[in-house]
């Protein structure tokens, strides 16, 4: 479908070297982190701006991937004598579950993004997992925001809870899963888990339930859509942070938040997430084109067709 010239996308987040394990796969200090996986995926519907930090072992390389998108990295410091933030994993052989094998913050340790001039007037923002005060501050610096979604996580939801909650009184949306629904609102139900956190502020929650697809809940209406079926699901990493990027990056695009563009913006964060998955680490993404991403949406949505 035609889309229109698309308003500044703006994302806050972490680029990371990951580590990663699977049952068929082992992959060391590859590219991570939300803000790589978001861009390079929004970045396929329109231009994004980037905004985050790395270390000074940060691999050229990474950056000339980001670069090669319209993604505009006026935002991403370079921290002096920093090492990146790195992350490693197991996935288990269901591939829904991993572990955590090591963190290490490194520069996203005390980083307190400060948004270039020329980015204070994103209308579209999307704040990535960080605490809190982070995001408070980031969305203060926002100053033409017209729509803004946050991710979070459970470390956030119990020991942060009171700041959470304030910030998302002050956000039209968030990108949760089910799990982290469950946990900040204490209830079972996943549909009733949706509700209460509308209830919270925000006027848009999407749920995500990995391979069994997301929910969409606002005051007026609940959509629900199933995940792309793949056979392969070469990596998990990053899958939420694609449908964050296909869903902003498709409502940026259009430039209004309607109950159809919502529902259109969450089949194109089904697809890209499907894309993600396909391969390690970015390396999917990166060679994605649009015409692809247009084909496979044409067959989700003949896929759903009674």
């Amino acid at each position: 479908m035609a889309l229109s010239p698309s308003p500044s996308l703006l994302v806050v987040g972490t680029l990371a070297l990951d580590s990663i394990e699977t049952p068929e796969i082992r992959a060391k200090e590859v590219l991570g982190g939300s803000a790589s996986y978001f861009a390079m995926a929004a970045s396929l519907l329109g231009p994004v701006r980037l905004v985050g930090v790395v270390g000074e072992d940060f691999p050229v390389a990474h950056r000339e991937l980001l670069a090669s998108r319209p993604i505009d990295l006026g935002g991403l410091v370079s921290a002096k004598g920093g090492k990146t933030f790195r992350w490693s994993g197991r996935y288990h052989a269901d591939m829904n579950t991993r572990d955590t094998l090591d963190t290490e913050l490194n520069v996203i340790a005390g980083f307190r993004p400060v948004l270039p001039d020329g980015f204070r007037d994103s209308p579209f923002v999307y704040l990535a997992n960080d605490s809190p005060s982070t995001q408070i501050s980031t969305l203060e610096q926002a100053r033409a925001r017209r729509f803004v979604m946050l991710d979070t996580m459970n470390y956030w939801i119990e020991h942060e809870k009171a700041a959470l909650f304030d910030v998302l009184n002050r956000v039209d949306g968030v990108i949760i899963n089910d799990e982290e629904a469950r946990l900040l609102t204490g209830e079972k139900n996943l549909i009733s888990a949706g509700t209460r956190v509308l209830e919270l502020g925000p006027r848009v929650v999407v749920v995500k339930k990995g391979e069994h697809g997301a929910f969409l809940f606002s005051h007026f209406v609940r959509h629900a859509l199933p995940a792309y079926p793949i056979e392969d699901v070469v990596d998990p990493t990053g899958a939420g942070d694609s449908f964050a990027g296909g869903f902003m990056g498709f409502l940026a695009r259009r430039g209004t938040v309607s109950l159809a563009n919502l529902k259109r913006a969450m089949a194109y964060g089904t697809v890209l997430a499907s894309f993600a998955v396909e391969a390690v680490s970015l390396e999917r993404l990166a060679t994605l084109t649009r015409e692809e991403v247009e084909t496979r949406l044409d067959d989700f949505l003949q896929f759903m067709s009674p």
